[in-house]
């Protein structure tokens, strides 16, 4: 490992798209220009493949001389790990990135040596082609039908300094092969009828424009994050599509593809798993929708958030989104008195992202009235627990010629019943009060005084009182046992999601990407703990939590040996 005072070597990368593109040439020229500034360079191992081109370039530059290791009666020349490491250069130059070391090599791949020889304070200049990647081996095979044998992992390129993307146009590409620049004249035909297609070499070079693509957003990504940017930046068109798991979900996922694909921008679709009751999506739906959004190269994120536009414009924000897709809501005019709709409230905040409001056959409907949640439920309650009483004495002052005692309790009784319903014990408690006074001074006898001439009034108002404050406190018990069973569902469903990462052999990192998606952490970590010490056996994200005291959410697993460490918003 290199000292606090040497610092780790740098590692700049050359990616293709296929053989021939260029790459080898272009780190060779980049190391004879550092050369000539006076830096000092050594070549570990260059593979010319016969290029006079290339090979011209090694003249001049100090070459280490490789290892022969005999196998299988053929003699393999491997870079000698030990002799650049002892020569100690300030650049070296490791070719082909994803290469497998000959059997009895110190380390199985390339990409290892590498590793020892920055963790040693050396740079690396090296090469790789996009078809070596872990994460595409299965895309390639489909597209080219040849399965590649040696691949590195996508962290070793994601972790390198600099990426510099080697392109050409697949045609100037096929004309280099059949001009002999690439192979020898016995593979020509072969190689240009099947891996060299100009369909084959389109689409690798779009998976290499891609991937580097998402590489420039990580950084962009970690860049916004340690300067606490939370403003959109338009650096490259991005579409989020909202979905609830309904029914016209997929239809709405597909309406933003149309979107997304108009300005050639990254779809990405959000589901956000709420608490709060106002939406009994099952996992089942969510697991379907996964598989329209494959369908069209886009990927589901499952967030958690109760106030739900909210929780879309975070995710929105953090993703550098540019464009938002809705549903629209087709609840009546009077329920948008209560609450103006998650649309409305997205369109009202969405600052510098475009809202697109998608119509569509199919809505949410809401079983019945249920303000509790809205922005009515408080401080509106105890507006409503002061008004309504006294609009309700100014009506029937109107109508006193025409009302009895008797109706005059019972509508009063009506407006406290729905302030318990509405707002709770002690707001229905209020009301009960003052309906109580009211009634008293305005309509029982002797009016305008607070005294009861008849006991059978002072029943009236003891029983409004009493049935008030029992009513409310049953609507308090009942929501908050319905809180509880819409939470025990929401982690039902989260479970479920976190399931079936496991069934589709995502692993511990895996896992715990889909839960920093899932609560919206910059990092999570599993600690294991015993007696004194902690310590971190998984992680993902930018500077993950490495105890329990640096972490904003602690999360004990069973049985107390481990611990999940979540560093963001913090979770309840």
């Amino acid at each position: 490992m290199p000292s606090a005072e040497e610092p780790r070597g740098q590692l700049e990368v050359f990616l293709g798209c296929a053989p021939g593109v260029g790459k080898t040439y272009e780190m060779l020229a980049r190391a004879r220009t550092l050369a000539d500034e006076g830096v000092d360079v050594v070549v570990g191992v260059v593979e010319t493949h016969g290029r006079a081109a290339t090979a011209a370039l090694l003249d001049g530059l100090e070459v280490i001389d490789r290892v022969p290791v005999e196998y299988r009666g053929t003699v393999l020349l491997e870079m000698d790990l030990d002799a650049v490491l002892a020569r100690e250069p300030e650049l070296v130059l490791v070719d082909e990135l994803a290469h497998s070391n000959a059997p009895g090599m110190r380390n199985e791949k390339r990409w290892q040596d590498i590793e020892e020889l920055r963790d040693a304070g050396i740079d690396v200049l090296s090469t790789v082609n996009i078809q070596h990647f872990e994460s595409l081996n299965d895309v390639v095979a489909r597209i080219t039908g040849v399965t590649q044998r040696e691949t590195v992992p996508d962290a070793v390129v994601r972790g390198a300094d600099q990426i510099e993307l080697v392109d050409i146009e697949p045609r100037a590409l096929r004309q280099r092969l059949a001009q002999g620049k690439v192979y020898d004249a016995g593979r020509i035909d072969g190689a240009l009828a099947n891996f060299f297609r100009q369909g084959n070499l389109t689409a690798l070079r779009e998976l290499a424009l891609l991937w580097l693509a998402d590489r420039v957003d990580d950084k962009l990504a970690a860049y916004r994050a340690a300067n606490a940017i939370t403003e959109t930046w338009e650096a490259r068109e991005r579409v989020v599509v909202a979905v609830t798991g309904g029914p016209e979900s997929a239809g709405l996922i597909r309406r933003a593809g149309r979107i997304a694909s108009r300005s050639s921008a990254e779809l990405l679709v959000v589901h956000v798993v709420r608490g709060d009751g106002l939406t009994n999506r099952g996992a089942a739906d969510v697991g379907g929708l996964r598989q329209v959004a494959a369908g069209i190269g886009a990927r589901l994120y499952s967030v958690v958030g109760d106030d739900v536009p909210e929780t879309l414009l975070e995710f929105a924000r953090a993703m550098n989104a540019t464009q938002l897709v809705l549903g629209t809501s087709r609840r009546s005019r009077w329920r948008r008195l209560f609450d103006e709709g998650v649309g409305a409230a997205v369109v009202r905040d969405s600052g510098r992202i475009d809202v697109h409001m998608v119509t569509h056959e199919k809505a949410a409907v809401r079983n019945r009235l249920d303000i509790r949640d809205t922005r009515f439920h408080r401080p509106g309650s105890w507006i409503l627990a002061v008004l309504a009483p006294l609009a309700l004495t100014g009506v029937l002052a109107l109508t006193n010629d025409y009302l009895g005692f008797t109706s005059q309790s019972a509508l009063f009784f009506v407006v406290i019943l729905a302030v318990a319903l509405l707002g709770g014990v002690v707001p229905a408690a209020l009301s009960a009060v003052m309906s109580g006074l009211l009634l008293n001074y305005f309509f029982a006898a002797p009016t305008f005084t607070f005294t009861i001439a008849e006991p059978d009034n002072i029943i009236t108002l003891a029983v409004m009182l009493i049935i008030a404050v029992a009513i409310a406190a049953l609507v308090d018990s009942a929501t908050v046992r319905r809180r509880q069973a819409q939470r025990a569902g929401r982690d039902a469903e989260l479970l479920a999601l976190f399931s079936s990462a496991v069934l589709d052999g995502a692993g511990v990192s895996g896992l715990l990407q889909r839960v920093r998606e899932t609560y919206q952490q910059t990092a999570v970590a599993v600690a294991r703990k015993d007696d004194r010490t902690e310590t971190v056996a998984h992680s993902v994200g930018e500077n993950p939590p490495l105890t329990a005291a640096e972490a904003d959410t602690v999360c004990p697993a069973a049985g107390g040996e481990y611990q999940l460490l979540l560093r963001g918003p913090e979770v309840g």
